[in-house]
């Protein structure tokens, strides 16, 4: 897909108030979205840089991969409404979308998919590296581990400026990380790693290498392949966040994409990151029933009590998610499925789903269930532990990693990243010889 060229708008007049100079700034326009003041020729005409803690008014890079729209609640791939896309793709369809621009024809469709399937084998020796951990270490722990020792496996597939060793490593990434996060698993239960099937599709053959035992056959659902299918796409990519930032922010220096996208992992286990859902189980354990909730209601909506409800509202939907409909809508299939009618923690979320949509405060302060608020029921009803929820986000968010990357790495404009200070320490100090200091 040709990318589409950055347009000039109008210019922004930056003046300083002490000396009256005035300096023009070009004002970019994107295809859609806010416009953005290009200040990199700030310093130079000025002597001064910008502040902007974490980033948030700030534009790093373009991109023609994702766009929101946090105030209308939009989400798009490649220009596609999430909505749509989740409700007629698969994985492999988004996998193939975000890596190449376009939805694939069914010829593309199969050939991208034999050669992702035929990729999901992990090296025998990988599998020795495992007891290098302990057995009760966090699974995010050993996915940053065995992730970025890939680079120490696949040779054939580190030189970034070659593009057929960034499709091979592509290929690699998308195919073995859930073999990874389910052996994961299985050694943090005690469990014999499972071996891939290329025989599944992709989310068959996760739910497979999770559940699956030698001692006897594993059939593996279909509404929640489906479930797990939906999940993935739903996190795929996010724009500019703070994994996908770090990993353009790693692979900005060269470094092999195995190493980028450990250090993505790594920033998605922050919990302000990709650990929401799990916050939302921790408080509904903090709930504890049904009959605590207008208490805990009153407690949210006092200003001075450090109380907050988890998995509503979101950081960058100021209206809705526009993936928590497709979510919840999941979510109900999957408990339908499974038959969980009385299970009190899954009870409580429901009710409480149910005030905060009548709810006036919550209405009025657009505190909508975000996807955060579904995926964690979902886990927890399909058996997943609490440890490996940022785990299967990692799964997913992956490929729009990859997709970032690949996108870095063939963007003439992008330099090593080199963000700068506000300095607030000492200035130039005289040094004092160690005998003579007081």
């Amino acid at each position: 897909m040709s990318k589409s060229s950055t347009k000039k708008s109008k210019s922004f007049t930056l003046t300083e108030n002490s000396t009256g100079n005035s300096f023009e700034l070009p004002v970019l326009e994107g295809s859609v979205g806010p416009r953005v003041i290009d200040v990199r020729n700030l310093y130079a005409e000025t002597g001064c840089f910008t502040y902007d803690p974490g980033y948030t008014s700030t534009g790093s890079c373009e991109s023609t991969i994702t766009y929101i729209d946090g105030e209308d609640g939009v989400l798009l791939y490649r220009g596609y409404p999430i909505q749509d896309l989740a409700g007629k793709c698969d994985y492999p369809e988004i996998c193939y979308l975000l890596l190449y621009g376009e939805l694939p024809t069914e010829l593309q469709k199969s050939k991208f998919e034999d050669n992702i399937t035929h990729h999901t084998m992990l090296h025998e020796q990988i599998s020795t590296f495992y007891r290098g951990f302990r057995r009760d270490s966090h699974p995010m722990a050993i996915m940053c581990g065995v992730v970025g020792a890939l680079s120490a496996f696949y040779h054939d597939s580190l030189d970034i400026a070659d593009p057929s060793h960034r499709m091979i490593a592509s290929y690699r990434m998308i195919a073995k990380i859930p073999t990874i996060a389910a052996q994961a698993y299985k050694y943090s239960i005690g469990q014999p790693f499972i071996a891939p099937r290329n025989d599944l599709s992709y989310s068959e053959n996760f739910l497979h290498m999770m559940f699956a035992t030698p001692a006897e056959s594993y059939e593996v659902s279909q509404t929640l392949a489906k479930a797990m299918d939906r999940i993935l796409i739903l996190h795929a990519d996010h724009e500019q966040n703070a994994s996908t930032s770090t990993v353009r922010l790693a692979g900005s220096s060269g470094a092999n994409p195995f190493a980028c996208i450990a250090a993505g992992i790594a920033s998605l286990w922050g919990p302000a990151h990709g650990g929401a859902n799990e916050a939302v189980l921790n408080m509904l354990e903090e709930i504890g029933h049904i009959d605590n909730i207008p208490k805990f209601i009153k407690k949210a909506k006092h200003k001075e009590d450090p109380f907050r409800l988890m998995g509503f509202g979101h950081r960058v939907y100021k209206n809705f998610d526009p993936r928590a409909k497709i979510m919840q809508q999941t979510c109900h299939e999957v408990l339908e499925e499974l038959g969980i009618k009385d299970e009190p923690l899954l009870d409580l979320a429901m009710e409480l789903e149910r005030i905060a949509l009548e709810d006036d405060y919550f209405i009025e302060k657009k505190l909508y269930p975000n996807v955060d608020f579904y995926s964690g029921i979902i886990f927890k009803a399909m058996g997943i532990p609490v440890s490996m929820f940022t785990v299967l986000f990692a799964v997913a968010r992956n490929v729009g990693w990859i997709a970032q990357w690949n996108e870095m790495v063939e963007d003439p404009s992008q330099r090593i990243g080199r963000p700068r200070q506000l300095y607030l320490g000492e200035t130039e100090r005289t040094f004092v010889e160690l005998k003579k200091r007081k």
